[in-house]
């Protein structure tokens, strides 16, 4: 049981690491100002196709690799109290 313990804490590891690395990669998102005054068009051709862009894909990992921390979170949670 103590080696299914050591793979899970490298498993967190690795996803807390991965999550630093992705989290630091993104760029922001807003506009400033501006756009909260002006309002945003998402009627171009880059809005709906921003899933395909390299941001939209770093976007989508973050969110699963943040998933897959608080998975993990729970799951060494209950692995150590047992």
């Amino acid at each position: 049981m103590s080696t299914l313990k050591y793979i899970g804490i490298a498993i967190y590891i690795i996803i807390c690491i991965a999550l630093i690395i992705i989290a630091t990669i993104q760029t922001k998102d807003s506009n400033g100002p501006s756009e909260a005054i002006m309002g945003s068009s998402t009627n171009n051709f880059y809005e709906k196709n921003k899933g395909r862009t390299k941001e939209g894909k770093i976007k989508r990992i973050t969110i699963i690799l943040g998933i897959a921390f608080i998975v993990a979170s729970i799951a060494l949670g209950v692995v150590f109290v047992i």
